[in-house]
């Protein structure tokens, strides 16, 4: 009985044993070889796509950590640390808990990494986005482009491509445009304020109006950043803020401006971290006075008096209020307050008494320092003179036959930061051309308040502001230089007259807190 064999399964036929089944492939279309390919391609896809999911959303992730971690204060970073470190401990230590652990971050790499653009898979921009950079594209051409340039593939050109120019870009949830970093060729005059000025005119235009923004011009790598910047909290009210000793916080900027942060009290109770402008006064400080000016209006007396609280915990005030409006009244009779003069009498002779307390003071420290000694305590006490309006004073006097009261300010403002005396002067613009060569020469610490232009914070700051100006002014709201650092925008914290009917009884109620005792002898002062 012969056998028969039993057939093998197609998929199981060596490739020798049937070669006219294995023939047919080599006969297919082109057309059809690759539908074949892009199906196989597309399976293979999609079956890695679940990996792509998890590398897409761990590089997010690591991104956003290290984004956050840069931009946190150094202070910080050491609790954050420690707290991260508590929390896997307590994790490890849970009954499945780095079971659960590992099943909540790979749901978190999976959420970060999902599609976001709507349109793109590969977490790029969506249709809207990539309309949007085009037109900022086309708006730069006029600007940057050649007429006739000689390169085959120049950076800026009327059918060119967004992507050659922008090397990173980001949007907001609400697709506006948040951050931008554009290339810029070679021939552009980043060098000239004028052209400066116009591209970021046209960018600002482009990327959105209502907010203000930051450039950050890098030469050497022929780039320009441009970034959206959030509005400065500007219901804080004056309070004892932590500081050191000779330390003073003028107000409050961005985050990436300040290398530490303080907590602060809003007005409806809520703790923040907010990063502080410091001015540093005494022995060793580099700026050791301060001018402010602005418009009627802009805060300027109100920052005089948020540093007039502040200095009383440490030393002693005197206030000589040129405007006469009886804006720092409620200091008079208060302990550690010299004295609140309002008319030119008042004023010269308390200026006077500086003059004399400032060459005591000088004697005092040089006699201890030859002898070995420390200095005496009232010699280390700070002492700060804080003039408003000192251009309507000075007027005042003259109309009177007496001297100017700023010919008074050349000692202090000379030779008061050896024995820690602090003159803090305020005037709005349309008097700046009366203040005293003296007192332009000594006060190294600036700050300008009020809706101006970036012309006017250059003729008083010395350098233009890296941002532009807010949409809307609200008082306190200006910028802020100390020496030869940075432009700092600044919000000033809020200090309205206690007495002041019409300013918000939170903030006045905040004044009052910080008032000292009345003196048990009011008006008291050395010399008098």
């Amino acid at each position: 009985m012969a056998s028969r064999p039993f057939p093998f399964p197609h998929a199981l036929v060596p490739p020798h044993a049937s070669p006219s089944r294995h023939a047919a492939p080599s006969g297919l279309s082109p057309a059809r070889r690759r539908a074949a390919l892009r199906t196989t391609a597309n399976g293979v896809l999609g079956a890695l796509r679940p990996a792509t999911v998890l590398a897409r959303g761990a590089g997010r992730l690591v991104a956003a950590l290290r984004r956050r971690w840069e931009h946190m204060p150094p202070e910080r970073r050491g609790p954050v640390l420690f707290t991260t470190a508590a929390c896997l401990l307590a994790l490890w230590l849970t009954p499945y808990g780095p079971l659960l652990g590992a099943v909540a971050l790979a749901g978190t790499v999976a959420w970060q990494g999902r599609d976001r653009s709507g349109s793109a898979s590969d977490g790029g921009p969506g249709e809207a986005e990539r309309a949007r950079l085009q037109t900022l594209y086309e708006a730069l051409v006029p600007r940057l482009a050649l007429a006739d340039d000689p390169r085959p593939r120049p950076l800026y050109s009327h059918d060119g491509d967004w992507r050659r120019a922008f090397t990173d870009f980001a949007f907001t949830e609400d697709g506006r445009l948040a951050r931008l970093r554009l290339r810029y060729p070679p021939h552009f005059g980043d060098g000239e304020p004028e052209c400066r000025a116009r591209l970021e005119r046209l960018l600002r235009a482009r990327a959105g109006r209502g907010r203000e923004y930051r450039f950050v011009w890098d030469e050497e790598a022929g780039e320009l950043e441009l970034t959206a910047l959030e509005p400065l909290p500007c219901g804080v009210p004056v309070q004892h803020f932590v500081t050191a000793p000779g330390e003073t916080v003028l107000g409050f900027t961005d985050l990436h401006a300040a290398p530490r942060t303080v907590p602060v009290v809003e007005e409806g109770g809520e703790r923040r971290d907010l990063p502080p402008v410091v001015w540093r006064t005494g022995p060793r400080s580099t700026e050791p006075h301060l001018l402010a000016l602005g418009r009627a209006g802009s805060g300027t007396t109100t920052l005089l008096r948020s540093i007039a609280l502040q200095a009383l915990r440490h030393g002693e005030v005197l206030v000589v209020d040129g405007g006469g409006g009886a804006e720092f009244s409620f200091l008079a009779g208060r302990d550690r307050v010299v004295g609140v003069e309002t008319t030119p009498g008042g004023a010269l002779s308390s200026l006077e008494w500086v003059v004399r307390e400032t060459e005591r003071r000088l004697l005092a420290a040089n006699r201890a320092r030859q002898t070995g000694r420390d200095a005496p305590e009232d010699v280390c006490r700070p002492l700060w003179v804080l003039v408003d309006r000192p251009s309507v004073l000075g007027h005042l006097a003259r109309s009177e036959g007496q001297r100017d009261p700023q010919d008074l300010l050349q000692v202090p403002l000379r030779y008061g930061r050896a024995v820690r005396i602090t003159v803090a002067l305020a005037d709005q613009f349309e008097g700046a051309a009366a203040l005293t060569e003296t007192v332009r020469a000594h006060t190294r610490a600036r700050i300008v308040l009020g809706d101006v232009t970036p012309e006017q914070v250059r003729a008083v700051l010395g350098e233009a502001p890296t941002t532009t100006p807010p949409p809307e002014v609200p008082p306190g709201r200006g910028y802020a230089r100390l020496g030869s650092g940075p432009v700092h925008r600044l919000q000033v914290p809020a200090a309205p007259d206690p007495y002041d009917e019409e300013a918000p009884e939170s903030r006045r109620l905040a004044v009052l807190e910080l008032l000292p005792e009345p003196a048990a002898v009011p008006g008291r002062r050395a010399g008098f």
